[in-house]
């Protein structure tokens, strides 16, 4: 068998490894977390639901197609989640908020194990429900479009 000769790291590359093995282990999980809480605080503080009717779109599929992105109403369904609204949470994005306990439930098993060393039970994501997960999103923003009753209700 041949071998490969793997080629030199760049610099760049040699200080991200540097940085990463000298990385406590509880780095990243905080790290996340600041993350999310600074999108919470940045959503309560923007408050998305009180725009003025002819505000011009921030997101730029609908600025430019006037169609209504896969993404399109999430943070106002954040925003609602927040303020305990779950009917207008899923009025306006309904596939954010069936996922966000998995994705609350990942977090809390991947940073669990790096910083206490709980072990939970493990969420098994396969390829085939990653892909029905996916397929009923594309799905959604397509029906979501649609000009008629009952896909109407998807519009927002």
């Amino acid at each position: 068998m041949v071998g490969y000769d793997y080629p030199e790291p760049d610099r760049l590359t040699r200080l991200v490894n540097r940085v990463q093995a000298r990385a406590p282990r509880w780095a990243a999980p905080v790290a996340v977390l600041g993350c999310a809480a600074a999108a919470v605080g940045y959503t309560l503080y923007s408050d998305p639901t009180r725009s003025a009717p002819d505000a011009i779109s921030t997101c730029v599929v609908k600025l430019t197609t006037g169609l209504d992105c896969p993404g399109c109403g999430g943070t106002r369904a954040a925003w609602y989640l927040l303020n305990g609204d779950l009917p207008a949470a899923a009025r306006h994005h309904i596939m954010f908020v069936f996922v966000l306990p998995f994705l609350l439930y990942l977090y809390l098993a991947w940073a669990g194990r790096h910083l206490f060393g709980w072990r939970l039970p493990e969420l098994r994501v396969t390829p085939t429900m990653l892909g029905v997960f996916l397929g009923g999103w594309m799905v959604f923003s397509v029906l979501r479009n649609l000009p008629w009753a009952p896909f109407t209700w998807f519009y927002v």
